[in-house]
């Protein structure tokens, strides 16, 4: 220990011992300060990150969201590339190495594809070789005479065509479809033995016109897969899976306007001299009666019977679909195997026509007072508001 003495002065006693202890506790008081410095700046730089988030977080969501939207639609813009094709022994066949992945290959396989049937229990391959059309006695009916009627006949005194132009403008009657009044559908429904019948196709004026080629072929049809495509269209897809009896007693027949026929000629699918392409015999339909192409999907799909007038059966298929079965193994598993007369596929989301007329409102197919009309028909005709018919679907 060491001591230093002054006059008039205090003196002060130091060890080294206790200036050790006393540099320790100023290092532990600084190692405090720092940590609670550390603690503070994290605080503040977390409740700061919080205020940011608080602040901008609608930017926060809106941003990612955007970034996704951009990115799905550049996904959905792209076009699927060509691929190319190379020539073998003047065989055409695909570069696998641009084929693969491509949408066009897959489409085409998928075309080309054959499921097993899932619904359908259908005869097998050989029996379908030697399935005959069956051929049903005829039956005693009391109608001896059909007069087909329109618009134009002095008696219902309809054949101002100026009037069927803004009835065609306003509406959706015209010339094809008449202006039957009430009593005269209730009449249509008796019995007798001369039977009139409100058909367009026996106007002049009444519009879609078919050539008297192709009405003398459709007259041959017993048994017709018909489809069509007005006003641009789908692209055509051919049938498959069909046996070689049906081939030979089946008739395919595809409905084209000019439109259809001049956009699928400009895209290389061109009619061959026998109005064929593929197993479709294409008809091509001239003066279509309505602006909307709906509605003149509905003459061939809904008046099959009187285009057709010597076939006993017929089958719809939608011009998006392709036709996968043969028509005679579905004829006979839907049809003959039953003794029914009619068959149709039951609506994936709805259940009734009630439903129906709300969706077609929505889609503004129609408007409201259109189908209210349509709607207090089915009423007044008895057809009942809950969804089951019979125990079946509307």
């Amino acid at each position: 220990m060491s001591s230093s003495t002054f006059n008039n002065s205090i003196s002060i006693t130091v060890s080294d011992e206790e200036s050790d202890e006393l540099g320790r506790m100023r290092v532990r008081v600084r190692r405090k300060r720092k940590k609670h410095q550390g603690h503070r700046i994290k605080n503040d730089l977390g409740q700061r990150v919080l205020r940011i988030l608080l602040k901008y977080w609608m930017v926060l969501i809106f941003l990612p969201a955007a970034g996704l939207l951009v990115f799905e639609a550049s996904r959905i813009g792209k076009k699927p590339s060509l691929y190319s094709n190379s020539v073998h022994h003047g065989t055409t066949i695909p570069d696998l190495k641009i084929n693969q992945g491509t949408g066009e290959s897959k489409i085409k396989e998928n075309l080309d594809r054959l499921d097993p049937p899932r619904c359908l229990k259908l005869l097998p391959h050989e029996e379908l070789q030697h399935l005959d059309i069956p051929i049903h006695d005829e039956f005693s009916s009391p109608v001896k005479n059909v007069t087909y009627i329109s618009e134009k006949d002095p008696q219902h005194g309809g054949g101002n065509s100026t009037l069927s132009r803004l009835r065609a403008e306003g509406t959706r009657f015209n010339l094809f479809t008449g202006d039957q009044t009430f009593d005269q559908r209730e009449r249509s429904f008796k019995v007798n033995q001369t039977a009139e019948i409100h058909c367009g196709f026996y106007s002049e004026n009444g519009g879609f016109k078919i050539s008297d080629k192709d009405k003398n072929y459709m007259q041959t049809c017993m048994v017709v897969v018909s489809t069509c495509a007005f006003g641009g269209g789908d692209d055509l897809y051919q049938p498959i899976g069909m046996s070689e009896t049906s081939l030979q007693k089946v008739c395919y027949v595809a409905f084209w306007d000019e439109i259809t026929l001049a956009a699928q000629e400009s895209r290389g699918r061109r009619i061959n001299e026998d109005h064929f392409i593929g197993k479709w015999r294409i008809v091509v339909v001239r003066d279509l009666p309505f602006t909307d192409q709906r509605l003149n999907g509905k003459i061939p799909k809904m008046l099959a019977h009187r285009l057709f007038s010597y076939a006993k059966y017929s089958i719809w298929v939608d011009s998006k679909s392709q036709f996968r079965r043969d028509p005679l193994g579905v004829l006979e598993a839907l049809l003959w195997r039953s003794n029914y007369v009619l068959a149709i596929s039951q609506h994936g989301a709805r259940s009734s026509v009630y439903e129906e007329a709300t969706a077609v409102v929505k889609k503004h197919k129609a408007t409201p007072e259109e189908v209210e009309v349509q709607l207090t028909q089915y009423r007044q005709d008895g057809l009942p508001e809950d969804k089951r018919f019979n125990g079946k679907k509307l």
